[in-house]
């Protein structure tokens, strides 16, 4: 069985961005999954696919770091809002915007459109992150001053307000309709504004004790019966380094191979993901491009895909 997202037009929009990380490459992510044929598989399902091609973004080389606790903001801000304006045009299009990354930096972005054109339509927004990280810093609490770590906050309206107001609203998503799926990594400061916050948080630890399976058909039966919108933020980091060696902070220990694509087909047979984001795909670490290949099956997989 294969099923058919809302919409069967496809924008692929890549954001090669590294700004957000220390690790250099992972701009190279949008042109990995390119040469992973991404668009081919996807037209393969039966979708209509433009691709939109890559925003532009300044390099390292050409900037300098006016605070190390929140590293190249002025630029992530500037791109995140071009970044948030092309997602919107593509949902007000009634197309299914594909985000290719570039650093998880973008997913505020991402959410910065994605929610304002739900606040047009009055649609509740629902978010899964998938990542071993959860992306919960602000400038306060920042180890690294990397802003990649600090998307799902500025997302919650935490932090610096110049991330937090991107596209002009704030917070993108409320508490209650956030959901992490594959944790295993967290700061003592995201712990516990985590716990303040409520929010659900699915570990690896659940994950082996309950099933893949069991976790994400309860997150969207719960999602479906509350929110419009569901969008699917994937971070490559989720899937064990064994099997996608290819990104900037590898944490032993995460997804297999198979649980990722269940994961994704199970999003797939539900039919309710509007909108998707895959990130830190980082060419230079990876072994020929596996990390790459891997993330566009799973997409193809999210998309309607079936392997058996």
């Amino acid at each position: 069985m294969r099923t058919v997202l809302p919409s069967k037009y496809v924008d692929l929009i890549g954001f090669p961005m590294d700004l957000g990380a220390d690790r250099r490459g992972v701009d190279m992510g949008p042109s990995a999954l390119r040469i992973a044929n991404i668009r081919q598989r996807l037209e393969n399902l039966g979708y209509t696919v433009e691709d939109l091609g890559d925003l532009f973004i300044r390099n390292q080389e050409l900037q300098t770091i006016k605070n190390p606790k929140l590293k190249y903001l002025s630029e992530i801000v500037r791109t995140c809002e071009l970044l948030a304006r092309r997602v919107e045009k593509s949902l007000e299009q009634n197309h299914f915007p594909l985000c290719m990354g570039g650093d998880h930096s973008m997913a505020i972005g991402t959410l910065a459109g994605i929610a304002s054109f739900c606040k047009k339509k009055k649609h509740e927004l629902g978010l899964i992150w998938i990542d071993a990280h959860a992306d919960m810093n602000t400038e306060e609490t920042t180890p690294s001053g990397n802003i990649h770590g600090m998307s799902v906050a500025a997302s919650l309206g935490l932090g610096n307000k110049l991330l937090t107001k991107i596209h002009g609203l704030s917070p993108k998503v409320k508490p209650e309709n956030v959901t992490f799926i594959g944790i295993r990594s967290l700061d003592n400061e995201e712990r516990e504004t985590i716990k303040r916050l409520g929010l659900k948080v699915y570990t690896m630890t659940e994950i082996d004790r309950k099933g893949i399976n069991f976790i994400i058909n309860k997150i969207l039966k719960d999602y479906k019966s509350r929110v419009q919108h569901i969008h699917v933020s994937f971070d490559v980091d989720s899937i064990d380094p064994s099997e996608a060696p290819g990104v900037g902070t590898p944490v032993s220990g995460g997804l297999s191979y198979r649980e990722a694509h269940l994961l994704m087909e199970t999003i797939a047979e539900c039919g309710c993901m509007s909108s998707l984001e895959v990130a830190e795909v980082n060419p230079i670490l990876d072994t020929r491009n596996r990390s790459a290949e891997i993330t566009a099956e799973l997409v193809a997989s999210s998309m309607g895909l079936r392997i058996l």
